[in-house]
């Protein structure tokens, strides 16, 4: 079953670029033909977040432009992306991701001093907070803030893409509670949603995976040789200058 978002009154009132989840014609081949040029030219399968932020945004005829909040690095028009990557071994069929979702120190934010010994409602109400704040602070901006997610399998070979609307929580639907690792874990209804480590601040969101996600898969292309790619850019020796 797809997760269900709360309707928001402002962005019922400005239609978005394009519904959610219904990616623009050509998207996915967009995207695949983006990851085969990766697969044969770079020494290793791999892309990143920022990487997948420029794609994304190429892909649906965006602007990308990051951010320091990371909750707005792709524009357009009304809406605003934030965009997650992730490694899977079933893209296609897993049913939850873990992202995450910056650092919220209640340390900077509140002034105070965390530990265990704190009641987790009470950290885990001011770390929610501090990310409601950032949501807040860009849906001030955009009627439509979206989370757009790439799982990548083994090999970049299987993937999939999906987004959700961006939300603020209200933190006193968790229970919280420490576990044995030190670490803040909010839940609800028997599944885990946060988690927050006192150290180092890092807050993640586990997000339900829609079956709707959009499937890809490529064909590895194997490696262009060094000499043939420099060719095809009309490299020249008067390129280098050596001193």
């Amino acid at each position: 079953m797809s997760p269900k978002y709360p309707r928001l009154r402002t962005a019922d009132k400005v239609p978005p670029p394009y519904p959610l989840g219904k990616f623009p014609p050509n998207f996915g081949r967009e995207i695949g033909k983006r990851i085969i040029y990766i697969l044969a030219t770079k020494s290793s399968a791999a892309l990143e977040g920022p990487e997948w932020e420029e794609i994304f945004a190429h892909s649906i005829g965006a602007t990308w432009k990051p951010s320091n909040i990371g909750l707005d690095d792709i524009v357009m028009g009304n809406c605003a992306w934030g965009a997650k990557t992730v490694q899977n071994s079933k893209p296609w069929t897993c049913k939850r991701v873990r992202l995450i979702s910056g650092r919220n120190s209640p340390v900077f934010s509140y002034g105070e001093t965390i530990s265990t010994e704190h009641p987790p409602d009470q950290v885990g109400d001011q770390v929610v907070n501090i990310w409601n704040a950032r949501v807040e602070s860009i849906r001030s901006k955009f009627p439509h803030v979206r989370t757009v997610v790439l799982i990548k399998g083994p090999g970049l070979l299987t993937l999939s893409v999906f987004e959700f609307e961006t939300v603020r929580y209200n933190p006193s639907l968790y229970e919280w509670r420490w576990n044995e690792n030190g670490n803040l874990e909010g839940w609800r209804d028997g599944k885990k949603k946060f988690t927050w480590q006192p150290h180092g601040s890092q807050f993640t969101i586990i997000e339900e995976v829609p079956d709707s996600r959009l499937k890809i898969r490529v064909r590895d292309p194997g490696k262009v040789p060094q000499d043939n790619l420099l060719e095809a850019i009309g490299f020249d020796d008067s390129w280098i200058e050596v001193q």
